[in-house]
């Protein structure tokens, strides 16, 4: 079983290539808070209805502080295409080794249609400014899981 964060841990650093052919590192964005999901796989049905769920609440989210960032095992290029097909105004990065998604633990054992599978465990965590873990959320649903975690962060 892949060990989970809690809140009180240091976040994982990482440096990994975005969607728009550079790096992103972590720990660049310092002194800000950041909400970092991790999906499965670009242009799924699930994940696009997160990701534009994302979109659709970037602005809000900013204004209150919060930075976000998509972390999937797609290709660079594949992300791309993902941007730009649905428009997405957030850096995606690319872990295509999967190693950062391990450290976070969303990357292991999980039930998919009563089978168990190993894959990326749609997860959601929410970063202090000082690199700390605030919400580590596993299993999290694609749909209607935006609105939660913003109610959630007080804000609606």
């Amino acid at each position: 079983m892949t060990e989970r964060l809690s809140p009180g841990d240091p976040a994982p650093d990482f440096t990994l290539p975005t969607d728009s052919g550079g790096t992103l590192t972590l720990k660049d964005l310092r002194g800000r808070k950041v909400v970092l999901y991790a999906y499965p796989a670009a242009m799924t049905p699930g994940c696009t209805k997160q990701a534009c769920d994302f979109r659709d609440s970037l602005a809000s989210l900013q204004a209150a502080g919060y930075e976000v960032v998509g972390i999937s095992p797609d290709t660079p290029a594949r992300l791309a295409t993902f941007r730009e097909r649905d428009a997405i105004t957030f850096p995606l990065v690319s872990d295509r080794d999967k190693s950062v998604l391990t450290a976070y633990g969303a990357f292991g054992e999980k039930q998919l249609y009563g089978k168990t599978v190993t894959g990326v465990i749609r997860s959601t965590f929410v970063i202090d400014e000082n690199g700390a873990i605030e919400k580590a959320l596993y299993n999290v649903k694609a749909t209607g899981h935006v609105a939660k975690l913003r109610r959630d962060l007080g804000l609606d």
